[in-house]
């Protein structure tokens, strides 16, 4: 947001404020990261409570990345897979998957494991199950927001794609 958005009351939008909140996913998925390799480091005794922690600050990063503009488009390939309904449906069939497992298992690990090691890693499933939960409603309204076959205004004209071929 430059300094002109800030002067013009530019915080004031909700939308503008979740989406610079959503930037909070970075340093959460560098702790994620942190967690993963730190076993690597320190000895395995503790990869269980590590990998734990990694699912838990990757559930809260990808939590954070469901704060974004659901309008706008990160990148280039994203772009191109919310435009295209086949490909879309794709991302959120598996995203939906991943949710799916990650609750599932969690909530199964939680009841099922009792106290072995396995049951360290339940509550990481559950957050990052939970966090992806976000991250599903954000792509469904991105997926809304961007195909191409319900949206035709986002359709570029014949005579521009011509020229720009």
């Amino acid at each position: 947001m430059s300094a002109r958005d800030l002067a013009a009351g530019g915080w004031r939008s909700p939308r503008k404020l979740f989406h610079a909140a959503s930037y909070l996913q970075y340093p959460f998925m560098a702790l994620a990261v942190f967690y993963v390799a730190r076993p690597y480091f320190n000895g395995f005794d503790s990869i269980f409570a590590d990998f734990n922690l990694a699912l838990l600050h990757a559930g809260v990063g990808i939590g954070f990345s469901s704060l974004q503009d659901p309008t706008t488009t990160q990148n280039e390939i994203s772009r191109k897979v919310w435009e295209d309904a086949r490909k879309g449906s794709w991302a959120i069939g598996l995203i939906a998957a991943t949710v799916v497992l990650s609750l599932g298992g969690g909530l199964a690990a939680l009841y099922m494991a009792g106290d072995s090691a396995w049951s360290q890693l339940a509550m990481g499933m559950v957050g990052l199950g939970l966090g992806m939960f976000g991250l599903l409603k954000t792509a469904i309204e991105m997926f809304e927001n961007h195909r191409l076959d319900r949206n035709p205004s986002r359709v570029k004209p014949a005579a521009t794609q011509g020229e720009a071929a």
